[in-house]
């Protein structure tokens, strides 16, 4: 049955300039990622060094996190969400030195460069750690709790969508005005990003009147978390999937060296999943998934983990295109589903704390999955990395629908 909620929900102005910020950051985020991933294997020409660049914000990212989300729950949100806009855009605007003179007037070596762009990278991992939570965690403020599944199906295609963009615009940036014009672009998305952010509402904290120290606001966290066991197993499955299963970081190595489609190519490569996955989104935004979500998300996880097995096998540009849509359609049910059983399962005096660790256990699989898949390159090969992955995470969806039934039965 087609629900018109979306709709409704994008009449909300609030919704609609939250939304529309949060495109434009992440348009500027995923530009910049593939912008990375390029730059650091042109100057290397070493996939070890893709994933250095993920271990390189993920270390300050989870071990901030926890912190963030106690600044989150006891701060005023707007004013959070837009100190850390304009850090990144700072720390963004110091890539343009290497990138304009780097090689002429600094007289920097590529290594040198590389060195750079990690320590970089590394100082917009703290930002990272606190925007990451903000904006889910303002939804519910927004809007009802009636349309809220509705509207973290719309975030998620917002999110999508962005990538979607980010990935493919970035990757024929990278072609059309080189390395050093795609980072001026993505400085000012950002900056256009945060205009939006300066209509939103106040959100002031809902902590106000019980003030608690931050290690006991953290462990308050923490044992939410484990004792609701849904969202604990939907993060796990989570995690362990994607960290096993993030063939994406090794797209510049599969579109330069295997299937030798050029810069355009791997911009497109690189956008496939996150097509696959806003497809999928938009169409369950309007067609909602209504019961059985629990074994849907682990099916959609084992069918991610086998389309992973069947691109590291492929030769072929449009074999691996077509896998990796498909495998994005199949994250996109379990992103769906996963964001919307732990936004109702979320008290809001917690919520900035539960998302936090939820965005651990995003970055932990993003960003740790990129460096393990440098890891395992350099160990094992691209091609037999990219399988060992894929199985690692069929095998992880059967073994957590097999010991967490609360995940399996779930219904909402």
């Amino acid at each position: 049955m087609i629900s018109l909620q979306p709709i409704q929900t994008l009449k909300i102005p609030e919704f609609r300039n939250l939304m529309a910020g949060r495109f434009f950051l992440v348009l500027a985020f995923r530009m910049l990622a593939t912008l990375m991933g390029w730059w650091i294997y042109k100057l290397t020409k070493d996939p070890f060094a893709i994933g250095l660049i993920g271990l390189s914000e993920v270390i300050p990212a989870v071990s901030t996190a926890l912190y963030a989300g106690h600044v989150i729950d006891n701060s005023e949100k707007k004013k959070l969400l837009l100190i850390c806009n304009y850090a990144y855009v700072i720390l963004i605007s110091l890539l343009a030195l290497p990138a304009f003179f780097g090689n002429s007037l600094m007289h920097l070596s590529n290594v040198q460069i590389s060195y750079f762009i990690y320590a970089v990278i590394f100082c917009t991992g703290f930002c990272r750690a606190f925007i990451g939570p903000i904006v889910p965690s303002m939804i519910p403020k927004i809007v009802s709790k009636e349309t809220l599944p509705n509207a973290i199906t719309l975030n998620q295609a917002t999110f999508l969508t962005a990538s979607v963009s980010g990935h493919a615009l970035g990757g024929f940036l990278i072609h059309w005005i080189d390395i050093s014009g795609t980072i001026l672009v993505v400085v000012g998305v950002m900056i256009f990003a945060s205009i939006f952010f300066w209509f939103l509402n106040k959100h002031p904290s809902e902590n106000s009147d019980r003030k608690m120290g931050v290690v006991k606001s953290m462990r308050e966290g923490l044992a939410y978390i484990y004792k609701t066991k849904e969202i604990l197993g939907a993060l796990c499955l989570d995690m362990f999937a994607v960290l096993f299963g993030g063939a994406v970081a090794m797209i510049p190595v599969f579109a330069t060296d295997i299937l030798k489609v050029g810069s355009e190519g791997f911009g497109l490569l690189n956008a496939a999943s996150d097509i696959g996955s806003m497809c999928i989104i938009m169409t369950l935004a309007f067609v909602p998934l209504t019961k059985n979500q629990g074994k849907i998300l682990l099916v959609a996880v084992a069918g991610f983990g086998l389309c992973i097995i069947g691109f590291g096998l492929s030769k072929l540009y449009w074999l691996s295109f077509f896998l990796l849509v498909a495998s994005g359609m199949l994250d996109g049910i379990s992103v769906v589903i996963r964001g919307t059983i732990v936004q109702l399962k979320t008290p809001d005096h917690i919520r900035g704390r539960v998302l936090s660790v939820n965005s651990i256990f995003i970055m932990s699989s993003n960003e740790m999955g990129q460096f393990e898949s440098g890891v395992a390159a350099k160990l094992f090969g691209v091609v037999r990395s990219v399988i060992f992955g894929g199985t690692m995470t069929v095998l992880i969806a059967l073994l957590v629908g097999t010991t967490v039934p609360k995940l399996r039965k779930m219904n909402y």
